[in-house]
């Protein structure tokens, strides 16, 4: 559970960890059927409809699919008398006729887990497991196993493990697009190793973006159902027991809930753990400009009066970008005919686009609205560049 402070008039933490197969076909995840209803919003578009009275159908058939991730590493304790590998002061007190090598000592962490394949794939938060020499996964069965490490994207704080195992109980990924703000969810996790526990919320928001990393992808739904250290790697479930977000953060001034929790919705999940299964690494398209909002007086400036669009700030050299002739000042208003509204949600429509792709652009330069197409090239996350 990490916690980074943000000055905004009171000093907030973002917490993170508040939070069958065929041979030769690629993985795919199931999906709902476009036809499937949420009875939240049957509820909401029709004040005759009562709300709800109970959840447990609803969590006595997600509740087996999801599970308590155990990551485990070895330590070094510090040396004890650290200044006898000093020369300076092996002159004056000597070396000791035997110095103890420091101590090892095992360090723990706790996350949850979703099961999303019967034949034991398990989607987890990157940072649960980061730097794990041995992961354990607990189940509802009370068995545990063994897990290895599938695949791993820092980006995006997502992890794929593998168990041994087969029948497995398995949650089907829901289109997290189709979720809307007032929605009911339902969160589950084991949070402060109590055990598996179910909280009950609302979606808060959608498309939030924290900024916890250089380099990540987020695209939170945001959620006042509790989440606390633990959580982390768990289900975001909804009224229809369908998968619509790994818990990933909350937002606290205390390392509790306080009603600020974030989820990688399921959209993004997908294609992210398909990638992982298949090939255990994640390819993402990159343009190779860095765009920003564009603030109202200066789209007025601009001469911009549909959308507000993205300003292109700084095109880097031998990109897609800069070959296809993009330059600093023009505004995309839009990614292949659809409209852009902000920076991280382009950025996001991008890295999702295979590298190769070839893509359309609506550029509004000079007071002239024009169509520009470029090829995509591959992002590469910071800890890969190579340095110079």
């Amino acid at each position: 559970m990490r916690i980074q402070k943000l000055g905004i008039i009171l000093t907030l933490a973002i917490v993170v960890g508040a939070c069958g197969r065929g041979n030769d076909d690629d993985f795919r995840l199931s999906t709902t059927s476009p036809n499937t209803t949420n009875p939240a919003s049957t509820t909401a578009s029709n004040p005759a409809v009562m709300p709800v009275a109970s959840y447990a159908d609803v969590v006595s058939k997600v509740a087996p699919a999801v599970v308590t991730v155990h990551a485990s590493r070895r330590v070094r304790q510090p040396q004890q008398y650290p200044f006898w590998d000093d020369p300076f002061f092996r002159q004056f007190f000597g070396t000791p006729e035997q110095q103890q090598p420091p101590a090892e000592r095992l360090r723990q962490g706790l996350g949850s887990g979703v099961i999303i394949d019967a034949n034991g794939y398990i989607v987890t938060n990157y940072h649960v497991i980061d730097g794990a020499e041995e992961i354990k996964v607990d189940f509802s069965d009370n068995r545990s196993l063994d897990a290895r490490v599938v695949g791993t994207d820092a980006p995006s704080d997502l992890a794929v493990l593998k168990v041994e195992a087969s029948n497995l109980p398995v949650l089907t990924l829901g289109d997290s697009d189709r979720m809307r703000v007032g929605d009911v969810v339902l969160a589950l996790g084991n949070p402060l190793g109590v055990g598996q526990t179910v909280t009950m919320g609302i979606i808060s928001a959608k498309g939030r973006q924290t900024g916890l990393s250089n380099g990540s992808f987020e695209d939170f739904l945001q959620t006042d159902a509790p989440i606390n250290q633990g959580n982390s790697g768990g289900a975001l479930v909804s009224t229809n027991s369908e998968l619509i977000g790994i818990n990933s953060q909350i937002l606290s001034t205390s390392g509790g809930s306080i009603g600020l929790g974030f989820a990688i919705p399921s959209n993004m999940a997908r294609t992210v753990v398909e990638q992982l299964i298949n090939s255990g690494r994640v390819r993402r398209g990159q343009l190779g400009v860095t765009a920003l909002r564009i603030p109202s007086e200066e789209a007025k400036r601009m001469g911009i009066t549909q959308g507000p669009g993205v300003v292109v700030y700084q095109v880097q050299a031998g990109s897609g970008a800069d070959r296809a002739g993009l330059r600093a000042g023009d505004v995309i208003t839009a990614l292949n005919g659809e409209q852009i509204n902000d920076p991280n949600t382009f950025r996001n429509k991008i890295a999702s686009t295979p590298p190769g792709s070839e893509i359309t652009l609506n550029v509004r330069r000079d007071g002239r609205e024009q169509q520009v197409r470029a090829t995509l090239g591959e992002f590469t996350p910071p800890a890969e560049r190579p340095r110079n």
